[in-house]
């Protein structure tokens, strides 16, 4: 990060050095008292830089360098830069600067005004960047503008958990042309079904998930939502139906549906129906969990020894800490020998801490893991990127 920092300062302090040779070139009548003030300070923020003071470096160039329609861009991208930092106080203070100016063309006036909507949304004065990004969709004539104003608003509207705003400014176009935000407006109808659902309006939400696969037939919380109104008006055959649709959208969240699956085929009274699903999952992605509810299935009618023996065979093949934790429990089932028992229950101990200490979940985006299944990272904010872990240590 602070390479990129000195590289960009590197790339303002070219561009302002340009400029100044530029201005003497163009206008050379200029009192040449003021050209050598201008030159010294380029020189001194210069030194700074090279001798890394980039806080007294964005300083000085910043003193030196006066408002007009050749620097509009450099005073742009070093209120982006002083943003960046984290120090977006002062990115608003060189952005409002510009606005104030009467010089500025419209398109520099819609550029600034959304830079300045950024400062202030990284502030958390929403209020402020909404009005600024609704003022730039209302005035301005460029598309490019229009689009990163929209793009904006429904990042703010997003974080105002105001999903019926995000999905007016979004639908229809930027759902067609972008993946990330035609992923979100699935989520954000879900999010919409789930408080009609805290209302009591399940027929609402129903319609609701609907809207939200149309938008996206990946969406594995919607068909997820649909089961749990089916499980809450006792509709076990549907909720069947609608979590074993999970698994065909994607292969990594069968474990996820497991336990609501298993809940439903005993509500019907249907354990063949549970192990034939249980024997046709393992065989198409043998996850450790559905491994181990095979075998507890297998366990209670045949025995401990065919449930050893089916857990055993799979981690030859894929090898699992969940795995090995559910071998000693049934060894320690399975043995009255009491120094071998202590032996066991101390190692499994060991395997039930470092089942603790794992994350369940994991973002494909940005590795943030957690023990909570979470729809949007908390972290990059990306929606359905969160996903179970899989593999040794997984499940």
């Amino acid at each position: 990060m602070p390479d990129l920092l000195l590289l960009a300062l590197l790339l303002a302090a070219i561009a302002i050095g340009w400029w100044l040779g530029r201005r003497e070139a163009i206008k050379p009548h200029r009192q040449s008292q003021q050209q050598a003030s201008l030159s010294r300070d380029y020189f001194v923020g210069l030194n700074y830089l090279l001798n890394e003071q980039p806080d007294r470096a964005i300083e000085t160039f910043v003193q030196a360098l006066e408002v007009n329609s050749d620097t509009i861009e450099t005073h742009i991208a070093l209120g982006n830069l002083f943003r960046s930092r984290g120090e977006a106080d002062r990115a608003v203070k060189i952005h409002q600067n510009l606005l104030a100016r009467p010089s500025l063309t419209n398109a520099q006036s819609d550029q600034v005004q959304l830079e300045l909507a950024r400062d202030f949304l990284h502030l958390g004065l929403l209020d402020r960047s909404e009005r600024l990004l609704q003022q730039v969709l209302r005035d301005t004539q460029n598309d490019t503008m229009r689009q990163a104003a929209r793009r904006l608003l429904v990042d703010l509207f997003e974080r105002e958990r105001e999903w019926q705003q995000a999905l007016d400014v979004a639908l229809p176009q930027m759902v067609r042309q972008d993946q990330d935000i035609q992923r979100a407006a699935a989520h954000w109808h879900c999010e919409l079904a789930q408080q009609d659902m805290q209302s009591a309006s399940p027929a609402l939400a129903r319609k609701r998930l609907r809207q939200a696969l149309s938008i996206d037939e990946c969406c594995v919380r919607a068909n997820w939502l649909l089961a749990r109104l089916e499980q809450e008006t006792g509709n076990y055959k549907a909720e069947i139906r609608f979590l074993r649709r999970i698994p065909e959208q994607d292969r990594d969240f069968a474990p996820v549906v497991l336990e609501p699956l298993r809940d439903a085929y005993y509500k019907l009274e249907n354990e063949p129906g549970l192990e034939q699903y249980l024997r046709q999952s393992v065989a198409a992605t043998p996850h450790i969990s559905a491994v181990l509810m095979l075998a507890e299935l297998v366990e209670r009618r045949e025995g401990i020894e065919e449930a050893t023996r089916l857990v055993s065979e799979q981690l030859a093949s894929t090898p699992s800490l969940r795995g090995i934790d559910y071998l000693m429990d049934l060894s320690l089932l399975d043995t009255t020998d009491a120094p071998q028992r202590e032996r066991i229950a101390l190692l499994k101990q060991h395997t039930e801490k470092l089942l603790a200490a794992r994350p369940r979940f994991r973002c494909q985006r940005c590795g943030f893991s957690g023990g909570q299944l979470l729809w949007q990272c908390p972290s990059c904010r990306h929606w359905g990127t969160t996903k179970p872990i899989t593999g040794l240590e997984g499940e």
